[in-house]
């Protein structure tokens, strides 16, 4: 696994910053953007101040805030350096989460206690998009034997779960409606 420092890190990586209160940004900062984003380097990790997260130039970090946050409200975040992970590779770093009673869909990083089943960046995408798509226009689960909600949960499950595309679960599960 590469490991990231003040050198490489946002070279297209993926990362969950954590939203900190108490930390002063001092004047001699490492780095400042273009986008007047602030970095500075410890040895731990990065912290960084910034109005803007998500995909960041070339990068894909997120926020993790104490209340919900929008873009164009400056915040500082720190994340250490073990916590940034490549988005172009072709090893399976990553996990989705899906929660069903908001319908929410979330790409994070693997971690020793995941059991769930790993994806590439771009596969995680890929079916993070799928997966919105499918809470989003619900008259496909129409075509089922089943109710709305199980049937999508079943289909969506199973896509979390597998390499199998979503046409070929669906598929299945119309073999044995």
């Amino acid at each position: 696994m590469k490991t990231y420092n003040s050198s490489n890190f946002f070279k297209h990586t993926f990362c969950e910053f954590h939203q900190v209160d108490d930390f002063d940004f001092p004047e001699n900062t490492n780095y400042r953007s273009k986008s007047n984003s602030y970095y500075f380097y410890t040895e731990k990790g990065v912290y960084r101040k910034s109005n803007h997260w998500g995909r960041v130039a070339n990068c894909r970090w997120k926020l993790i805030t104490k209340e919900n946050y929008k873009n164009q409200k400056t915040v500082i975040g720190f994340a250490n350096w073990s916590n940034f992970y490549p988005i172009n590779s072709d090893n399976k770093l990553y996990i989705i989460q899906v929660d069903f009673k908001k319908e929410s869909v979330k790409i994070k990083t693997k971690n020793k206690l995941n059991k769930q089943h790993n994806f590439t960046f771009n596969e995680a995408l890929k079916r993070e998009q799928k997966i919105k798509n499918l809470f989003k226009k619900k008259s496909w689960a129409s075509y089922f034997n089943l109710e709305e909600e199980k049937i999508i949960e079943k289909v969506i499950t199973e896509f979390i779960s597998t390499d199998k595309s979503l046409q070929q679960i669906k598929n299945e599960l119309k073999n044995y409606s």
